[in-house]
């Protein structure tokens, strides 16, 4: 088991960050730290996302590992360690990604959807899964392949709030990937990092309580 899936079952969620701006970047950061976040993904469609994930390594060094979001192929993969990304993750199961973070020392977590997809990637060397789009799947679908299933880390990812946070670990997660529910971007951009510090917080309450 490596560092980072320790940290991930450890902590349970993974910040994702998609779309913000850079000059925002380091307040948002510094925001989900301070509500207690240890994981956070900038995704690689983001502009600029590569030199947000540099910059992070270095600011944050201690406070919260930084990886790499929608990485879709081994060049996107290249980018992201380049830049110092500490894990993988993507919305696709590519077994030429998986096999390029193992040779390198770094976590990537596919994205899948079937149990065929799930025991593929996990084949080809993935420590654990993303299971998308949860928001749509639902969690008795979690709950139906997790019989099969039970030995495989899952991160499930979408569709996951306040209010159902608890469902999600009840269904069989053993982590989750969570977007605009934790770091809301009208808040980054009226300059409300205390609201986003506050919502961070709730959720970390939330699965301690677990």
């Amino acid at each position: 088991m490596s560092k980072m899936l320790d940290l991930l079952l450890e902590n349970k969620i993974v910040a994702i960050l998609r779309g913000i701006e850079d000059s925002d970047a380091d307040a948002a950061g510094q925001a989900l730290i301070d509500g207690g976040i240890r994981m956070m993904e900038i995704t690689m469609n983001t502009p600029g996302a590569a030199v947000m994930i540099k910059r992070w390594r270095s600011r944050f060094d201690g406070q919260a590992a930084v990886g790499a979001g929608t990485v879709l192929d081994v060049e996107m993969a290249k980018t992201a360690v380049d830049a110092g990304a500490q894990f993988l993750i993507s919305p696709n199961l590519d077994e030429e990604v998986v096999r390029y973070g193992h040779e390198n020392g770094v976590s990537v977590w596919p994205g899948v959807m079937t149990p065929t997809e799930i025991v593929k990637a996990w084949k080809a060397g993935a420590e654990a899964v993303k299971l998308f789009p949860m928001g749509t799947l639902g969690t008795k679908y979690l709950t139906e392949i997790r019989g099969p299933l039970d030995s495989i880390p899952i991160m499930a990812t979408g569709g996951v709030d306040l209010h159902n946070i608890a469902d999600y670990f009840a269904a069989g997660a053993n982590a989750v990937g969570m977007g605009g529910k934790l770091l809301n971007l009208e808040w980054v951009r009226e300059g409300r990092f205390d609201l986003i510090t506050d919502r961070a917080r709730q959720f970390v309450e939330a699965v301690r309580s677990l």
